[in-house]
C-alpha cells in the first residue's frame, strides 16, 4: 500500500440541496480529488463514456463481482444494478488519491461497516422554502410531485447526524470554501503529514 494513500469521503444530500454542483466545482479546483466511478448494467445512454460517467458491465460480470464480494454496496434500481467496486477504489486511494463517493445514507452506512476510516459530509439546504424552490426547478411539476419530492428530502435529512461534517448550502461559494476546509484540514493531521513529508522531519529532528 502506498504510504501516501488517499482519503476515502462520503458525500450525502436530499436532491436540491446542491452536492453535484459543489462536489464538480472542488474536483475542477483540486486535482488531488476523484470521484468514485460506479458499475452498472443498465445501457450506456449517448454522450456517456465506459469508465467516466460509470464502469458498464453485463449482468454476468455484475452478479460475479457481488459473489467475489468486491461490492462495499450496491441496490438495484428499476431492474438495473448499481455498485461500489472496493478493488477500484482501492487502486484510487492506493495512487494517492481522495476519493469521493457520492451515495446515500443507506450507501453511507454499507461503506462505514467495511472503511470505518471513511470521512463523511453531509450538505443540507439553507430552509425548506429554499429546497423547494430548488426542487420546482423549473416551474413545470405539479404540487403533488414536488411535495413528493420534499417528503422523500426530508426522509433523507433525518440523517444528518450520522456524518462526521455538515455543511449548509445557503450560499455557493460560501458552501464550496467549507468544503475544500474538510479536505485541506484533513490533510494536516499528524499521519499524513507523516507520511507525506517523512524526509523533512527526519532532516529537522536530526
Amino acid at each position: 500500500m502506498n504510504h501516501n494513500s488517499g482519503t476515502l469521503y462520503i458525500v450525502s444530500a436530499p436532491s436540491g440541496a446542491g452536492k453535484t454542483s459543489l462536489v464538480n466545482a472542488l474536483i475542477k479546483e483540486d486535482r488531488q480529488i476523484r470521484v468514485s466511478v460506479s458499475h452498472t448494467t443498465r445501457a450506456m445512454r449517448p454522450g456517456e463514456q465506459h469508465g467516466v460517467n460509470y464502469h458498464f458491465v453485463v449482468h454476468e460480470e455484475f452478479k460475479a463481482l457481488i459473489a467475489q464480494g468486491d461490492f462495499l454496496e450496491h441496490a438495484e434500481v428499476f431492474g438495473n444494478f448499481y455498485g461500489t467496486s472496493r478493488s477500484a477504489l482501492q487502486q484510487t486511494l492506493d495512487e494517492g488519491y481522495d476519493l469521493i463517493l457520492e451515495i446515500d445514507w443507506q450507501g453511507a452506512q454499507q461503506v462505514r461497516r467495511v472503511m470505518p476510516d471513511a470521512l463523511s459530509v453531509f450538505i443540507l439546504p439553507p430552509s425548506q422554502q429554499a429546497l423547494r424552490q430548488r426542487l420546482d426547478g423549473r416551474g413545470q411539476d405539479s404540487e403533488e410531485i414536488i411535495d413528493g419530492r420534499m417528503k422523500e428530502a426530508v426522509s433523507e435529512m433525518v440523517h444528518y447526524d450520522e456524518y462526521d461534517y455538515v455543511i449548509i448550502n445557503d450560499d455557493f461559494n460560501a458552501a464550496l470554501e467549507d468544503l475544500k476546509a474538510v479536505f485541506r484540514a484533513n490533510r494536516l493531521v499528524l499521519r499524513k503529514q507523516q507520511q507525506r513529508n517523512s524526509g523533512l522531519l527526519k532532516e529537522l529532528l536530526s
